[in-house]
């Protein structure tokens, strides 16, 4: 029997990639996202035989639990759970407001407690273990310029990511995390963007100030990020627990 992922913010970008790739490793997948139509166009491009779409806030803990049992009623099991889906505003210090804190801490943070619970308490019912795969981000591993909020998610999923694996580890559950870098993406795109804006330059040069410091020299494609994800997903990474997988081309080492 093929095995079931879900991947939260898996309508475009990083999310989608990893549901691709996944989809391709034999997954059935259920993608939740908070955009029907892009939900729903993701299941378009691999099969609606062997991926199904479920429109969730995951900031919301009702809805990512009745999304995941969605998902398991359609395919009748669970193995993976990857808590991709996040925002990223750009906040120059003088400029956060309480609702930005709240709203990105509700959906970078509380959207992977609250994937992980839903993912525990079905594991439970099955009956089996599983593999809990966490988004954060370079920005999570040093600290990024104007990026006070999101680094500050990203940094807690890494904690949280931690805790986890120390806690599921008896019950046969594995949680890692992966740190993409800067990636082709339009959310990396809206970034740069505010960043360039913020310096009075272009779309280009707020790139760059996030690409000159890559070893390799060159900037993400999501593809590259999915494939540390499938490894996190696969049995080759049956005895890593607890760590975060840099994928960000050589920015910052561990």
């Amino acid at each position: 029997m093929s095995k079931v992922a879900i991947v939260t913010g898996a309508g475009q970008g990083i999310g989608f990639a990893i549901a691709e790739r996944l989809h391709k490793d034999g997954f059935k997948i259920g993608i939740v996202d908070y955009n029907q139509e892009t939900a729903q166009a993701a299941v378009d491009k691999l099969s609606p035989e062997t991926a199904f779409a479920v429109v969730a806030d995951v900031s919301k803990q009702e809805e990512v639990a009745a999304a995941f049992d969605k998902v398991v009623e359609r395919f009748g099991d669970l193995n993976v759970v990857v808590n991709n889906a996040g925002v990223a505003p750009t906040t120059p210090l003088d400029t956060i407001t309480p609702e930005q804190f709240e709203r990105t801490f509700s959906i970078n943070v509380g959207g992977v407690i609250w994937g992980a619970q839903a993912a525990h308490k079905l594991f439970k019912a099955l009956g089996h273990g599983g593999k809990i795969i966490n988004a954060t981000s370079q920005a999570g591993i040093v600290g990024n310029p104007n990026l006070t909020i999101y680094g500050g998610t990203k940094f807690a999923v890494r904690g949280i990511t931690q805790t986890l694996a120390r806690d599921l580890a008896d019950e046969g559950i594995t949680v890692n995390a992966y740190a993409p870098g800067i990636v082709k993406t339009p959310m990396m795109y809206d970034i740069a963007h505010e960043v360039g804006k913020n310096a009075g330059k272009d779309d280009e040069w707020g790139m760059q100030t996030f690409a000159k410091n890559i070893a390799l020299k060159r900037l993400s494609e999501p593809e590259d990020v999915a494939n540390a994800v499938a490894f996190l997903a696969g049995p080759d990474s049956d005895y890593i627990t607890g760590q975060t997988v840099v994928v960000d081309g050589g920015m910052v080492f561990q």
